[in-house]
């Protein structure tokens, strides 16, 4: 059975494990005043953790110098509505909020 080639990727404060062909859930990048993001723009992400091509593991310390993955966007939007509540009980104390996460839904398309 041939394993397929995967990457560890950091972006967002989280790290994500992609393989080449996947679809894979981030958080949202900021746009700086240049660039603004929209659906079908490429993106680089050069802070790999880790890179296995089925033979080889290479680990970075703490990123691999040269390494970088290729994606593209497919979709930005919001996850679903969560509620934050906060309550006292016995003095009348109650609120109530909503949040929705933004996030990138990209397509890795190569790990260099």
């Amino acid at each position: 059975m041939k394993q397929e080639e995967f990457a560890v990727i950091q972006t967002g404060g989280k790290q994500y494990k992609v393989s080449k062909g996947s679809v894979v859930s981030i958080e949202k990048i900021k746009s700086t005043k240049k660039t603004e993001y929209k659906k079908g723009d490429k993106l680089s992400f050069d802070k790999v953790l880790l890179v296995d091509s089925g033979k080889d593991v290479t680990i970075g310390t703490p990123y691999i110098t040269g390494a970088k993955v290729d994606a593209e966007i497919l979709e930005i939007g919001r996850a679903r509505k969560i509620l934050v509540v906060k309550y006292k009980q016995k003095s009348r104390y109650l609120r109530r909020n909503g949040h929705r996460q933004p996030f990138f839904k990209i397509k890795v398309t190569s790990i260099k």
